[in-house]
């Protein structure tokens, strides 16, 4: 299986499968927005996509997230 999430990571697909913006999302968990940006691309590279809605789906199929 690919790699797992941390919990940030999976906090910030949490918040971003929701329509969060990255900036709202920064807020939500009081961190920067290039931090929220740096979750994104480390889950990204983990799960091997390109993309923020093809990570989002790989996430759905790893039952890491759900809508």
């Amino acid at each position: 299986m690919k790699g797992i999430l941390t919990k940030r990571e999976k906090e910030v697909f949490d918040l971003l499968i929701t329509n969060k913006t990255t900036c709202e999302i920064a807020k939500i968990l009081d961190i920067s927005e290039k931090t929220v940006r740096n979750h994104i691309s480390n889950a990204m590279q983990k799960l091997g996509v390109k993309g923020r809605a093809s990570a989002v789906v790989e996430l759905l199929k790893l039952n890491e997230i759900s809508l």
